[in-house]
């Protein structure tokens, strides 16, 4: 009786301590068993001769041991001196066991694998792999595979392991052979043998992994609908549009919403407004006035009786959080307290205690929010900034605190300044409703980009001096703290003091993310009053940082810096009414990629266009961040390279769904198994 593809490890009668390791490797099911393929794959089909090795071939010898010897030193070593009617070859352990030696007693025929070395004594393997020869011992009829492993755990057991999959796992193919053929892919059963054992590398076609990749993008499709499908049928509170505080709130901005502002509070109005959990990502360029979106979704539910948590990645950016809504909500009559782990202990727990009673309305904070003693009352909204810089299981951690009941889920709005390229948007983030704020705020002024190398850096120092006389402000930012014997940058301690010495009449300060919070929050509020006319910084002012006043940015490094990183950055400054400059240093000789990457930033201030080009520059590792936390979604599809599979999946998905939705259910099951949560949250 074969066993169903999702049975566990355990169902295939293996060990504990077996199950245990494969567990380390992310193998939970039979079906991740299979799917677990091989790094490369060595040919032991054909043995060679001694007499026809070369330095750096790996080949499959038959030898006969003539003798064996142990070496005293610094290491132990044992060698054994085999030969075959061509020639002499020495084999070297660097480790070995008393057991082994019983293997290469003199005149023993042996089957050995490994790569041939060129030594002071003529050629050489280190650590082949040996066992006894005989003469009606079969050779391997197909290619072995060579698979990624971990501690403890041998390529003979896991070979020996797959080999049981195989023969004992249902692969019924779940796909219609019509759609197989349509689409020119081999049945999957033929698919998984050939690739894990080969009878020669020609085998190895391109449709292989052409089946393995649609059935995976098939899978993730299949599992986005149904998790869509899944927020439609759990409850939320529904907080309908009151619109006093709100209207309240607009009339007391000092600037009008945008247009695109505008658009998309109406579209979050109307998911808080549902009993069903609104799950929406909000995208807009830098600058482009997310918070105060935010903080009407806030006021829309604290309005209907909830309570709101605003995450932020780094304490820097959840008091900017703070300071900017702080007077804007609590003339409205609304509590707001902010929630970091600088805070003290006697402060945080009245804190947490004031927050389950539902007297705090807003709660602003760091992964702090995330303890196990923090609890609502009644939370009814997240609000996660800059979400991609969030693991998965920060997320989750954040969205089980729903509160009162369990049964009920909070409404959940992500942010994030770094645009989602179209493909990846249909891929991972299919399950999101999206939310695109495309046009800046009036009066924002542009930012001028310029490419200066490090060899005229006096002239930038120069021009930071003559800036700040005139009345600006200016950041300089270095990717390091300190000096660092890997990496030869400069670090902005070093560049602190150069400053300092080299420009004596500006009033400078360094900030870090070591720095203790009262401390980086003392010298942020310097700055924003204008009592700093320099902040040399490291990346901790990439995102939140809004001074009206700061015009001028220098960026050390940037050929070694992302795009994405590098955008944001330069978002920091032409935030008031006066133009913004960026100095992009760089340090030549630049190799093809980076001056390909610079070139991109310079020439584009569309936060999406630059994600468009620095996607197909990089890939799509960069934009996804945690979402993957640690495990990689995708184990064999690439939704950039392969676009027009992914498009066929959606197409099948939706026939799937329609028509057979049992079968759609047990494919995801398969493929996705204990990864859904990471795709979906």
């Amino acid at each position: 009786m074969l066993l169903p593809p999702t049975a566990p490890l355990s169902a295939l009668n293996l060990t504990p301590r077996l199950c245990n390791l494969l567990h380390t490797l992310g193998l939970h099911s039979g079906f991740d068993l299979l799917l677990h393929l091989p790094l490369r794959y060595e040919d032991e089909r054909h043995p060679r001769s001694v007499a026809t090795l070369t330095p750096g071939q790996s080949a499959c010898l038959i030898v006969q041991v003539i003798r064996h010897e142990i070496r005293q030193g610094p290491h132990r070593t044992l060698t054994v001196q085999v030969r075959d009617e061509t020639g002499l070859l020495e084999l070297r352990f660097l480790h070995f066991y008393p057991s082994q030696l019983r293997l290469f007693a003199p005149g023993n025929r042996l089957r050995l694998f490994g790569e041939a070395r060129q030594s002071y004594q003529g050629l050489e393997m280190i650590h082949p792999r040996c066992q006894l020869f005989k003469e009606n011992s079969p050779l391997p009829a197909t290619l072995t595979p060579v698979y990624p492993t971990c501690a403890g755990l041998s390529q003979t057991i896991l070979r020996r392991t797959l080999l049981r999959a195989l023969t004992q796992l249902d692969l019924t193919d779940t796909l219609d052979p019509s759609w197989r053929n349509s689409l020119g892919l081999p049945d999957l059963a033929t698919t998984l043998k050939i690739l894990h054992g080969p009878t020669d590398a020609f085998q190895l076609v391109p449709a292989l992994w052409q089946r393995l990749k649609f059935d995976e993008l098939l899978a993730q499709q299949l599992s986005m609908h149904f998790h869509r499908q899944h927020r439609t049928e759990t409850l939320a509170y529904a907080y309908p549009i009151q619109g006093k505080l709100s209207r309240r709130l607009e009339r007391s901005l000092p600037f009008p919403l945008t247009a695109a502002q505008h658009r998309v509070v109406e579209e979050i109005r109307r998911d808080l407004a549902q009993e069903r959990p609104m799950h929406r990502l909000l995208q807009g360029d830098v600058g482009c006035g997310k918070t105060i979106v935010a903080a009407l979704a806030a006021v829309q539910c604290i309005e209907g009786g909830g309570q709101v948590a605003l995450m932020a990645p780094t304490e820097l950016l959840a008091q900017q959080h703070h300071a900017k809504l702080y007077d804007l909500l609590t003339s409205q009559g609304i509590s707001i307290e902010l929630l970091t782990g600088q805070l003290k202990s006697q402060a945080q727990h009245h804190l947490r205690q004031r927050l389950a009673n539902g007297e705090i309305s807003l709660v602003i904070g760091t992964h702090a929010l995330i303890q196990e003693r923090v609890s609502f009352k009644t939370l009814g909204l997240i609000i996660i900034d800059e979400q991609h810089r969030f693991g998965v299981a920060q997320r989750l951690s954040l969205h089980q605190k729903g509160g009162e009941s369990t049964r009920i889920q909070p409404h959940q709005l992500m942010m994030s300044a770094t645009p989602i390229p179209r493909s990846l948007s249909m891929s991972y983030y299919a399950d999101l409703d999206v939310s695109v704020i495309d046009e800046l705020p009036p009066g924002r002024q542009g930012i001028t980009t310029k490419l200066v190398s490090t060899a005229r850096r006096n002239e930038v120092i120069e021009g930071i001096r003559s800036a700040c006389r005139q009345g600006h402000q200016a950041y300089w930012v270095c990717p390091l703290i300190e000096e660092s014997e890997f990496l030869d940058l400069q670090n902005a301690q070093a560049t602190f003091q150069t400053l300092t010495a080299d420009a004596p009449d500006l009033r400078c300060e360094l900030l870090h993310g070591r720095l203790a919070g009262a401390e980086k929050r003392n010298i942020m509020n310097r700055f924003l009053k204008g009592e700093l006319q320099l902040l040399v910084a490291t990346s901790v002012i990439e995102v939140g940082v809004d001074v009206p006043n700061a015009t001028l940015m220098v960026i050390e490094h940037t050929e070694r810096m992302g795009l994405a990183q590098l955008h944001q950055m330069r978002g920091r400054v032409g935030r008031g009414t006066r133009p913004g400059v960026c100095l992009l240093l760089y340090r030549p000789p630049l190799s093809e990629l980076a001056r390909q990457r610079l070139k991109v930033i310079y020439e584009h201030t569309d936060g999406f266009e630059i994600a468009r080009q620095d996607l197909l520059l990089r890939g799509p590792g960069d934009y996804l961040g945690s979402r993957q936390s640690g495990l990689a979604l995708l184990r064999f599809a690439d939704p950039v390279q392969d676009d027009d599979l992914l498009t066929l999946a959606r197409r099948y998905a939706a026939t799937w769904i329609a028509d057979a939705p049992a079968k759609a259910l047990h494919h995801v099951a398969c493929w996705l198994g204990t990864r859904q949560p990471y795709l979906t949250s």
